[in-house]
């Protein structure tokens, strides 16, 4: 059992490794090579070029200005430096809003701690419970649980202190989420209404469009749209079915990179011996051949498929699946399509708003929208074994990070395991890096599988994955790791104890897993996000990039790898720590400083990263807020659950009752905010809609807006072959534009999406004109 000693040498290895990780960042980012891994944000944005020195040949790769280095770090008050309006212009709303997640954790749990140390600590230190139970039953405790409700009495009148600052505590942290949530709604709208013109303010994403023998995708859709938003409706393009293509236009660019390696190997070879490769797998085996020549043919290959492909693509009806993106003349059109039910079978014509271009995750557009069901909840179960499955492995490498567990797997380390300083560091240092180690293939396994479920945008993968990783680490990491046993026994435990036990049981665990929840605060939050900002494998991979591959100004900023927020990985991450700071608030309250510490440094951290690094593939105006809000108050309910099952362990049977009234209070509280705010990320108002357009309509009275949308839709991998292939006019994306701008007479005798003769009547509902002609005199 780890002491109070333990945590301090755990919390200075991982202090020491934080300021290393500092330190190292320091000297890199000063660096002029290492300028574009450091701050990619402004080369992306034109306002940054590489930096040029005079003097030395050696100052022109190293900076040899001693004054930068005793600031080093100077680059924390800069990246507080720069207002959230300025932010959100610099970065993005959802980047903005992602930083006031780090907010919220400070805003909610500074009070909360100070509250804690100042009337919880006392209660729990100056009592002595834990004193008489090791003189009388031999119960071994720590220090850090003296400080715990662990050294409270049974039925002790003091049980009255914590049920009174639970309630506190709950009420102070649904005020901080409903001040947010309104904050984030007002920033989200105010964001909607001033934000440029963006293709997707004026289409909407149609689905599961009925098939008809008489008329193709796309003249179906166009004349649906014409009979059903006459006033409204201005252009679409149908979704083409090009993911054989995308793969070739892929591999051909791994191809080009190959054949620029070796034929700078071969430039900077002194003599003239040409490069040779291995045809085999990984190039480990197979017949040695002349690597120039081998790629070159294989390029050449590509040449010939990649015409044929996309040939195929434009001529083949089966390419065009059953979607669409149908552009509209007004946002105020787009909104009422995007957020109404298009006819009476509300399983065909479903529409959605669109992504914005970029967003869009264009191999799932290809997926009949009748799998996604079955995919999903093949999904479902397996995310479910997942879950539970790896549970067996976690508490494996954890039964191995501690004492017991190392000394019975290995008894020949006991002499050295039972020495001060190594007992400490692996009670206080190695549980928390072997669990941190454990999860790092995780995120990648939960993408794969929201990609499988056929998500259509980055953002809704990202969110997908997200709901999936705080799910999974609530599971393993927080209910795994505070019951003992296999994931079997653990599962079986579950299903066997009535509703009413679950609480009971982890109230009587929690308390015993605090010093392994700090080691692990302190392994992932304080050293994890020091070694965020030091970017060693983008270092790595530019540099390398930089040396083999790079010809041009374009080849060097296509090796650069600034990446993003990482929506489905940090926030799952911030929500445990909050988890674990509601929970432990009033159970162990010595935890809460490591969490603050946490925030803090995270929030300085990811400040810099998002002014200088990170560039977003998507902007959703914090779409996601939601779930973030939601995450939090199911936190908020489970650690009154625990609370309330710790009380019962305590047969505090007059004060325990009073507990019942938090759970139905908080949930009272989420369906507020839920009817008050939600309404704001899930639809656009048509009052918003009609006056942004009218502005438009004022300063831009002659603003081709075809012109602008009618190929914001088209198939990148056809504009990308198009670069690649300018003189071939034959297979310009014009055609795929064109296609959704000619008017097209339809085919079909009916308005209605059936063809044949009505069952009821015997005879064709009329066409339109036809209608017309018979209203006519």
């Amino acid at each position: 059992m780890a002491t109070l000693g333990d945590i301090g040498v755990g919390a200075a290895i991982n202090i020491l490794s934080a300021f290393v990780f500092f330190l190292v960042f320091a000297f890199l980012r000063l660096q002029p090579f290492n300028d574009r891994v450091y701050f990619p944000k402004w080369y992306f944005k034109g306002v940054r070029d590489s930096p040029t020195r005079s003097g030395a040949f050696v100052s022109k790769f190293v900076n040899l200005d001693y004054r930068s280095y005793v600031r080093f770090l100077g680059w924390m008050p800069e990246a507080l430096r720069m207002p959230e309006p300025e932010l959100i212009d610099h970065a993005g709303l959802d980047s903005a809003v992602y930083l006031r997640i780090y907010l919220i954790g400070l805003k909610i749990f500074v009070p909360i701690a100070f509250v804690a140390w100042a009337i919880l600590v006392p209660v729990n230190w100056t009592n002595n419970t834990l004193d008489i139970a090791a003189h009388l039953k031999n119960v071994t405790s720590s220090d850090i649980d003296r400080l715990s409700i662990s050294n409270i009495p049974e039925k002790s009148q003091r049980l009255w202190t914590h049920i009174v600052v639970a309630y506190g505590f709950t009420f102070w942290t649904c005020y901080v989420l409903m001040k947010e949530y309104e904050k984030v709604a007002a920033m989200r709208l105010h964001f909607l209404a001033t934000e440029k013109r963006r293709p997707d303010q004026f289409t909407a994403l149609v689905r599961n469009v009925p098939p008809d023998p008489d008329e193709s995708v796309s003249e179906l859709v166009e004349h649906f749209f014409l009979v059903n938003h006459p006033d409204h409706y201005l252009t679409h393009q149908v979704v083409y079915n090009a993911n054989k293509l995308a793969k070739l236009v892929k591999k051909k660019k791994k191809m080009d990179n190959w054949l620029v390696y070796y034929e700078n190997k071969l430039e900077r070879s002194k003599t003239s011996v040409r490069p040779l490769m291995k045809t085999g797998f990984l190039g480990l085996w197979g017949k040695k051949v002349d690597a120039i020549e081998h790629y070159q043919s294989e390029i050449d290959k590509l040449k010939k498929e990649i015409p044929e492909e996309r040939e195929r693509v434009s001529n083949d009806p089966k390419s065009i699946v059953a979607a669409a993106f149908v552009s509209f003349k007004s946002r105020w059109g787009a909104a009422v399509c995007a957020q109404t039910q298009q006819s009476r079978n509300p399983t065909i014509w479903l529409t959605e708003w669109a992504p914005e271009p970029r967003d869009i995750y264009w191999p799932n557009l290809a997926i009949p929208y009748v799998k996604l069901t079955v995919k999903r909840l093949i999904m479902a179960v397996a995310f479910f074994f997942l879950t539970f499955f790896f549970m067996i492995p976690i508490a494996f490498v954890q039964s191995l990070a501690s004492l017991e567990g190392l000394e019975k797997a290995a008894p020949f380390l006991k002499p050295i395991v039972e020495l001060k300083f190594i007992k400490s560091v692996i009670t206080g240092f190695l549980p928390g890096i072997a669990l941190k180690l454990f999860l790092i293939f995780l995120p990648t396994i939960l993408m794969i599988m929201a990609k499988f479920e056929g998500y259509a945008s980055r953002s809704s993968l990202e969110r997908r994955a997200a709901s999936r990783y705080y799910l999974f680490t609530l599971v393993n990491v927080f209910l795994g790791s505070i019951i003992a046993g296999s994931a079997l026994e653990q599962l079986k435990t579950f299903i066997h104890q009535s509703p009413s036990d679950i609480p009971v049981t982890l109230g009587v665990a929690v308390p015993l897993k605090a010093t392994f929840f700090i080691t692990y605060i302190m392994v992932d939050g304080w050293a994890g996000i020091a070694a965020e900002i030091l970017m060693l494998k983008p270092l790595i991979i530019y540099h390398l990039k930089n040396t083999f591959l790079v010809k041009t100004d374009k080849d060097r900023e296509e090796a650069m790898d600034p990446g993003s927020i990482g929506f489905n990985t940090g926030e799952p991450r911030i929500q445990l720590y909050i988890l674990l700071g509601l929970v432990y608030a009033t159970v162990t309250p010595v935890l809460l400083p490591f969490i603050i510490v946490f925030f803090g440094l995270a929030y300085v951290v990811f400040r810099h990263q998002i002014i200088n690094v990170y560039v977003q593939q998507y902007e959703s105006a914090a779409a996601y807020w939601p779930d973030v809000h939601g995450r939090i108050v199911s936190a908020l309910l489970i650690s009154q659950l625990v609370l309330l099952g710790l009380l019962t362990t305590k047969k505090a049977a007059q004060s325990t009752p009073f507990l019942l009234a938090l759970p139905v209070l908080t949930i009272a509280f989420y369906k507020y905010c839920q009817g008050r705010f939600e309404p704001a990320f899930v639809r656009y108002p048509l009052q918003e809609a009609r006056m942004k357009d009218t502005l438009e309509q004022v300063r831009e009275p002659n603003l081709n807006l075809k012109g602008y949308l009618q190929s914001a839709y088209v198939h990148p991998v056809f504009k990308e072959c198009d670069e690649d292939d300018d003189d071939d006019d034959h297979y310009s994306f014009e055609k795929y534009e064109n296609e959704s701008v000619t008017t097209v007479a339809t085919k079909r005798q009916s308005r209605r999406n059936t063809p044949v003769p009505s069952r009821m009547t015997g005879g064709s509902t009329p066409s339109l004109p036809e209608a017309v002609e018979d209203l006519q005199p």
